[in-house]
This record gives C-alpha cells, sequence and structure tokens, in this order.
C-alpha cells in the first residue's frame, strides 16, 4: 500500500511517499513544496494545489494521509495552514484519493509510544522505522513521512 503523507503550510508544504511491502515500510520519495514569499495568497495556494495533483497523479497513491488542525496560539498561522491543508484535500478529492487525518498527538503516539514527544524523537523513529542511513530534511519532509508511517501503523489496527 502507497501512502503519501502530508504537513501542510503555506510557506513549505511537506511531502513523503512510504509504500508496505512484505511488513516493511520503505521511502518512495519525499522532499518539499515551496511558495515564494513574493506570491500573493492565491498563488501560493495554486502553486500547492498543481504540485499535489502533480504528485498524485505521477505515484497514484492509495491514501492521502493528513495533519489534522489543532487549536494554536497564532490565529494568522493556523489560518494559512487551514488554507493549505483545504488545498490538499480538493487535490485529492478531485482525483479520488482516499483521505486519513491524524493529529500531531496520534502521529507520535503511532511512532514513538509517547504523545509529548519530541521533534527530534519523532525524526529519529522516522529514520529507524523506514531503514535510512541519516534524518530525513527539511523537517516538513521528515513530518510528512511520519504522517505516513502513521498511517500505515493505524490501517493495520482498523483493518482488524
Amino acid at each position: 500500500m502507497l501512502t503519501l503523507g502530508i504537513d501542510p503550510g503555506t510557506a513549505t508544504t511537506g511531502f513523503g511517499l512510504v509504500i508496505e511491502r512484505s511488513n516493511k515500510l520503505t521511502v518512495v520519495d519525499h522532499g518539499v513544496i515551496r511558495t515564494p514569499k513574493t506570491e500573493s495568497s492565491q498563488n501560493r495556494l495554486r502553486i500547492i494545489f498543481n504540485e499535489i495533483k502533480s504528485l498524485l497523479r505521477i505515484y497514484k497513491p492509495k491514501w492521502l494521509a493528513i495533519e489534522r488542525l489543532f487549536f494554536g496560539k497564532n490565529v494568522k498561522t493556523v489560518n494559512a495552514v487551514s488554507q493549505a491543508r483545504g488545498i490538499v484535500l480538493l487535490a485529492a478529492a478531485e482525483l479520488k484519493v482516499k483521505i486519513s487525518e491524524y493529529t500531531p498527538l496520534e502521529v507520535k503516539m503511532a511512532l514513538t509510544g509517547y504523545g509529548r514527544a519530541d521533534k527530534q524523537q519523532v525524526q529519529h523513529m522516522v529514520k529507524s522505522l523506514l531503514g535510512l542511513a541519516i534524518l530525513p530534511e527539511p523537517d516538513d519532509a521528515a513530518d510528512a513521512l511520519a504522517i505516513a508511517i502513521c498511517h500505515h501503523h493505524s490501517y493495520k489496527i482498523k483493518s482488524l
């Protein structure tokens, strides 16, 4: 099963593709979609939309796993992230890709067994679970891989 994990953001949207074969998770691709600060918010969202659709068309994942929003202190950041999330969800809906959403707490629990794990603990588990030689970079791509891994673990439990 191939899953595209997404860590949404307006300036940087992380993505990570993970496939499971014979109970082993492997990275297919990971990276970030960056949008120029000089662009209008509409154009930045258009860039994210087009790039996500391109990833979905190229790799044809069965699932798109995305971070669910949680209440934040910075309303401006929450608004920007929610707009990016909406664009990602629309791209997946247009291409009829199944969607699953996970809170940061659920992702941390799935990877480390501890819901208050810090970023470095999560990144080390991503490295370990995917058999990588180095920590995945940048952080947004590592977070997207963590979300994809979380989906694989959760999907197995839900399928029982």
